[in-house]
C-alpha cells in the first residue's frame, strides 16, 4: 500500500504539539538519522525519541506548523515555523527548513535547517 509523505509529513509535524514521544514513534524508521545542524547527528529511534523528551522538559509549549511543503517521490521539503517558549516566556517563531526522507513509508533520515543564533535572540 503506498504511503501518501505529503500527509505522513504534515501529520509528523503537528504531533510535536502534543508534546508525547509516542505521538511520535510510528512516523519513524528504527534507524532514522536526525541531523540538526550545529548539533551532532543523532542515529537510531529511541536516541532521537530521548532527545525530544528533554526538549519537551525544556519548553512550555511546543506549537510547530508546516508554511509550505513540497514532495518529490521519497523526498518531502518543508518549511515550518517552530513555536517554542520557555516557561513564563513568549512563543518564540523559528523558522525552520526540513528534508525528509521516507523508506518504508517512516522517515528514515531528517535534516532541520535553522539559524540557531537567531533561535536563541528570539528566546531570550
Amino acid at each position: 500500500m503506498p504511503v501518501d509523505n505529503d500527509a505522513l509529513v504534515r501529520a509528523f509535524v503537528e504531533a510535536f504539539n502534543a508534546k508525547d514521544t509516542d505521538r511520535l514513534l510510528p512516523f519513524l524508521h528504527a534507524d532514522v538519522v536526525f541531523r540538526n545542524y550545529g548539533d551532532d547527528e543523532i542515529r537510531g529511534r529511541d536516541a532521537l525519541l530521548e532527545m525530544w523528551r528533554n526538549v519537551f522538559r525544556t519548553f512550555e509549549r511546543v506549537e510547530f506548523e508546516t508554511v509550505h511543503q513540497a514532495v518529490n517521490g521519497d523526498v518531502v521539503i518543508a518549511e515550518q515555523v517552530h513555536g517554542l517558549a520557555l516557561p513564563g516566556g513568549p512563543l518564540a517563531p523559528v523558522m525552520n527548513m526540513a528534508v525528509y526522507e521516507i523508506h518504508d513509508g517512516r522517515i528514515a533520515a531528517w535534516r532541520d535547517y535553522t539559524n540557531p543564533v537567531h533561535a536563541r535572540t528570539l528566546l531570550s
